[in-house]
């Protein structure tokens, strides 16, 4: 797994990179009450903001970790959003993407990188 400095991981599965956001920044967020999913089939370039989570305490984006399409949303965090406090390293991820170029996956944080970072 990688993580971003704006607390987003990445999980490499086959061809595929499955994103969320850790348990600190669901902690940070507090109690989430709204998340806004991308399309299936978008193309995103890396940054671009492509999901929204609102909380009681504010609104936050997810940004686009890399180029790529979206293949696939995780339709549950609609309907219910609270899971993202639930479980936000793991049945609560956002997207998978479909990268054009994974090389960027190098610029970001091993798990003992990230614990620097929010320590």
């Amino acid at each position: 797994m990688k993580y971003t400095e704006e607390h987003e991981w990445l999980l490499p599965e086959d061809d595929l990179i499955t994103v969320g956001i850790t348990a600190h920044a669901a902690e940070q967020l507090g109690e989430v009450v709204f998340v806004e999913l991308p399309e299936v089939g978008t193309e995103v370039s890396k940054d671009e903001e492509i999901v929204v989570i609102e909380s009681v305490k504010a609104a936050s984006d997810i940004l686009a970790p890399l180029d790529g399409e979206v293949v696939e949303v995780n339709e549950a965090l609609t309907d219910d959003p609270g899971k993202v406090n639930e479980d936000p390293e793991g049945g609560a991820w956002f997207f998978k993407l479909k990268p054009s170029d994974l090389s960027p996956m190098d610029d970001y944080m091993d798990d003992a990188g990230y614990k620097d970072f929010i320590s």
